[in-house]
């Protein structure tokens, strides 16, 4: 299985350890003798954020652009339009920042046409396949750029269409990314194995609110992570290994 991300968790369970005793023998001379005792030690849950391939990185795709046309068919202004609004009357956004705004969101949106219309394609040839790939590099691009100017406006642009579709995106990653593996050689487990996206989704809500010893302890980092992954361009193990140890020591 290709990997965005793996790392540990200690889950405390009870085991079994021989434990040395001594004790009087029939001659009466001390002798030693071993004992299983129950004891509670850190055991290590290995977490694995998986790579999506190329179907679910589509899937993924659609599901954002859903989310997107549901939100505006309620009455939800998607970013770029309030980036406009902003642009054309002012108000908390520079005219300059309004103004990049728009034009990276419309290269955005360019982009984001094009990648539907080739990964469309039955059987997209060597040429489409990697003109997919440099889209898809280029989509991360903008998101970081629109994310680290939106850092400033955050209160502003928090209940728009685009971030509802982005929070319903990064939650439909994680329902379908998310695996553990218990010991090195044992298999390795989904979190959740509904059937449908709608399934697991459903699967995320009741483990959250019912509790699961090992989600618990991984789901906060499993999110960090993958709001990285999706808003970074080629990020490096190193990158994430930067990110975990920030978490770690309650940077972020």
């Amino acid at each position: 299985m290709k990997e965005i991300y793996s790392f540990t968790v200690e889950l405390d369970k009870e085991v079994e350890k021989p434990v040395i005793k001594k004790r009087k023998n029939k001659e009466g001379k001390m002798e030693e003798y071993k004992e299983m005792v129950k004891v509670k030690e850190p055991v290590p849950i290995k977490v694995i954020i998986k790579e999506p391939n190329r179907k679910e990185l589509e899937e993924a795709d659609i599901e954002y652009s859903i989310e997107m046309s549901k939100c505006i068919k309620r009455g939800i202004l998607t970013k770029a339009m309030l980036a406009k609004k902003y642009s054309d009357s002012g108000g908390l956004l520079s005219e300059e920042d309004a103004q990049t705004l728009t034009r990276l969101y419309a290269q955005l949106g360019d982009d984001q046409n094009k990648y539907s219309r080739l990964s469309s394609k039955p059987k997209p040839n060597d040429v489409e396949q990697k003109r997919m790939k440099n889209l898809l590099g280029r989509m991360a691009e903008r998101r970081r750029e629109i994310v680290d100017m939106e850092t400033s406006y955050s209160s502003l642009f928090n209940h728009t269409a685009d971030s509802k579709a982005q929070n319903k995106v990064l939650l439909w990653y994680l329902v379908h990314l998310s695996y553990y593996q218990k010991q090195e050689d044992d298999e390795i487990i989904p979190f959740f194995n509904g059937e449908t996206s709608e399934d697991k989704i459903d699967e995320y809500y009741e483990l959250d609110e019912s509790g699961d010893e090992i989600f618990d302890l991984a789901k906060d980092k499993i999110a960090t992570m993958l709001s990285f992954w999706y808003f970074s361009t080629n990020a490096s193990k190193e990158d994430f290994e930067t990110l975990e140890k920030d978490i770690e020591e309650g940077n972020v």
